[in-house]
């Protein structure tokens, strides 16, 4: 997350990147008087929502994935099985020109961690390190806390934090805006002369659960230790504090970066029949954190959208132009999988008609998101109209997506992205909690349904989106 967008210091490459919608009301697209030309994909429609809905077809595979793989951070030997199985799995559904596309990837690796209480012996707090933080020494560090609200707390208090561990306690609001705290704080406490950070999980409170996620350091600063700890753990502190009482905390972190590994692209299509060459992306990330087994962030996202694909084709539809599914590789600390397909593509990104992103969840209600021109919104708008029945036809004002914004930015690309409900997504997201057992398989399929639907008419309108 990325709802993913509004670009913040990236995870992965030193910003973090993390879809975000407006929060203005929504209304269903089924509102506006459809226009004649919709009726010719009414019949289209109606077959794929039923191949959809007849069985758990994509919960079954996200299912395999999950259990197979598991977490699937860059640089390990689960991504990359992962990747050759959806090659495999691809072919085998009979989607056109099944490929990989190499991509170097980075390589952290968290290695053991522990945080512990000492206050009236040693009490353990359950801790997980942000991806890309450095290591602490061999014996970890042993400092007193001090608690800040806020990046106005923390100036306001910065001779205090010389020497200690700065731990942000911030409650959840919205993921973009949160998030700046994970982003941004370890280097803002660096630079004040703390010797370690921890961050309240970016996410609604829980069940102690601990979310990671990237960071950038700040070149100018000396990089430290950096790690989540639960919202409960982090309202302890701070109420430790407010007594009086100098939480003291002993903080050991593996964490280490190992030389880039190689990883890929999976990219598989429904070649167009008339405009081959025209392209419309749907797009997610097949890498994870390595907690959880990233079910929702983003194999669900993946599992759509290539089911999207394979429902096309199961329906024997043959869009105009080509619906080509991308799996990005490396969204999650280092959007290196987006920023490879902007440059190996840059040639035929003026072809390029739209680029979907699913990287949010389905957990309803069902929402798309949208950016372009009024009058390619006014078509989409139209097509969501047939997505009543699966509780899919609302359209938010708004819609981006991490890997595919380094293409749309520089091919100027009318956007989507489809999102579901935000506050079941980031309860779980980047925690050991992402797993299938949270989803439920009819779920899967409303959104595999979406997202057919949605692809297959806007690559066969006989006009190409403006």
């Amino acid at each position: 997350m990325s709802r993913r967008f509004t670009a913040a210091p990236r995870r992965r490459a030193g910003l973090v990147f993390c879809l975000l919608i407006v929060c203005v009301p929504m209304m269903p697209s089924s509102a506006q008087t459809p226009p004649a030309w919709l009726d010719a994909y009414r019949a289209p429609a109606r077959r794929l929502i039923d191949a959809a809905r007849a069985e758990p077809a994509a919960w079954r595979r996200l299912a395999e994935l999950t259990d197979t793989f598991g977490p699937r951070l860059s640089g390990s030997a689960a991504l990359e099985g992962a990747i050759a199985w959806a090659l495999e799995r691809m072919r085998a559904d009979g989607l056109d020109n099944v490929r990989a596309e190499p991509v170097t990837v980075p390589h952290w690796v968290r290695g053991e961690e522990r945080l512990d209480l000492l206050a009236h012996g040693e009490r353990p707090l359950p801790v997980l390190g942000l991806g890309g933080t450095v290591g602490t020494p061999p014996g970890g560090i042993t400092a007193e806390a001090i608690v800040v609200s806020s990046f106005d707390d923390l100036a306001a208090r910065g001779e205090d934090a010389r020497g200690r561990i700065v731990v942000f306690d911030v409650p959840f609001t919205t993921y973009g805006e949160t998030v700046q705290y994970r982003s941004r704080g370890p280097s803002r406490a660096a630079a004040l002369g703390a010797v370690a950070t921890l961050v309240r999980s970016v996410g609604p409170m829980g069940l102690r659960t601990v979310h990671t996620g990237g960071f950038g350091y700040d070149p100018a600063v000396p990089k430290i230790p950096a790690a989540a700890i639960a919202a409960e753990d982090a309202m302890t502190l701070h109420r430790l504090q407010d007594r009086g009482i100098r939480p003291r905390l002993r903080l050991q972190l593996g964490a280490h970066v190992l030389p880039d590994a190689d990883s890929a692209n999976v990219i598989g299509e429904v070649r167009g029949r008339e405009r081959p060459q025209e392209v419309v992306v749907v797009g997610c990330h097949l890498d994870s954190w390595d907690v959880g087994t990233g079910a929702s962030d983003d194999g669900a996202g993946c599992v759509v959208a290539w089911d999207a694909a394979r429902l096309i084709r199961k329906a024997g539809l043959q869009p105009r132009r080509t619906v080509r599914v991308v799996l990005f590789t490396n969204e999650e600390n280092g959007l290196r999988g987006g920023l490879d397909y902007r440059d190996r593509h840059a040639g035929e990104l003026a072809e390029h008609v739209l680029m979907l992103e699913a990287d949010l969840g389905f957990f309803p209600p069902l929402t798309f998101g949208f950016s372009g021109s009024a009058a390619a919104r006014e078509i989409v708008t139209h097509i969501a109209s047939l997505l009543a029945e699966v509780d899919a036809n609302r359209m938010a004002p708004r819609g981006e997506g991490a890997d595919i914004g380094p293409s749309v930015r520089a091919g100027n690309i009318p956007t989507m992205s489809f999102n579901g409900d935000e506050d079941r997504y980031f309860l779980i997201h980047h925690t050991p909690a992402d797993t299938i057992e949270r989803i439920a398989p009819e779920e899967l399929s409303r959104a595999s349904a979406a997202v057919a639907v949605m692809a297959y008419v806007v690559a066969d309108l006989p006009d190409r989106l403006q």
